[in-house]
């Protein structure tokens, strides 16, 4: 059992949790709680970490077999990334989807995404995302990073199952989708046409931009199609992940009745 905070192991485990270039560099991140263990892919699990209360009240049937390193609470409680930990965390290995990949599937679905920098909302829009049958998620590099523990944990597995890349020319990208045929639309203020008059039952792409200042220009000019989302009083716009949840399941109904 690891008793001290000043263990390598330990410390790896912080840098894990508040570095992205640690993650990056070793192509790991780390997940809390035993929903998101019951979920990972056995195959991507790096490593596994439990408190010594949760090794004593779960055993190692709750363990699924899996080598575990048990923590005193006291160091379980420094490298968590929560208030209340559950007691257990895993190092899971990245898996981006190569680009080209996102836009095989016979009717694609997709989402790209403009210099997102809340984590939760991006963490929102996976989950969405993937309730929604949306199947893949095109991000620019400046976006938040995925792997942040706030996003994983918004996400509610969402992370494992969602096909997304980040690509450091989203302008490039999204000329790359359109020559393939997909119909890309952008919810701006100054959309001639409400969201629901539009046909997403063939291959589709929304453009969601930045919290505080939406799409820039240069990538919304990419779109073929400016739709808007109405609203009463005198509410202007909508939380990203909401109005990506407004689309997303509107593109949702309409496929259903394909």
């Amino acid at each position: 059992m690891i008793t001290s905070t000043a263990n390598a192991k330990v410390k790896q485990l912080v840098q894990l949790q508040k570095k992205s270039r640690s993650r990056r560099e070793q192509g790991v991140f780390i997940i809390e709680g035993s929903r998101m263990f019951s979920e990972a892919p056995r195959e991507r699990i790096a490593e596994v970490y439990v408190s010594e209360g949760y090794y004593h009240g779960h055993g190692e049937a709750a363990l699924n077999g899996l080598k575990t390193e048990v923590l005193a609470d006291h160091v379980f409680s420094h490298v968590s990334d929560t208030k209340a930990p559950q007691g257990i965390l895993c190092v899971v290995k990245m898996a981006e989807s190569p680009s080209p990949a996102l836009v095989t599937s016979r009717n694609p679905f997709l989402l790209i995404l403009d210099h997102l920098q809340d984590p939760g909302n991006l963490g929102t829009i996976f989950r969405t995302a993937e309730a929604a049958g949306v199947t893949g998620i095109i991000m620019s590099r400046d976006c938040v990073d995925i792997y942040n523990p706030k996003v994983i944990r918004s996400t509610m597995g969402s992370i494992y199952r969602m096909p997304f890349v980040y690509t450091d020319d989203l302008e490039a990208e999204s000329k790359r989708l359109k020559a393939a045929g997909i119909g890309i639309y952008a919810a701006q203020l100054e959309g001639k046409s409400s969201y629901d008059q539009e046909d997403y039952g063939k291959k589709t792409a929304f453009m969601l931009g930045n919290e505080g200042n939406g799409l820039r220009r240069e990538i919304a000019e990419l779109a073929d199609t400016y739709i808007r989302i109405p609203m009463q009083g005198e509410v202007e716009s909508l939380n990203v992940a909401v109005a990506g949840a407004v689309l997303m399941f509107e593109a949702a109904r309409q496929r259903r009745r394909k």
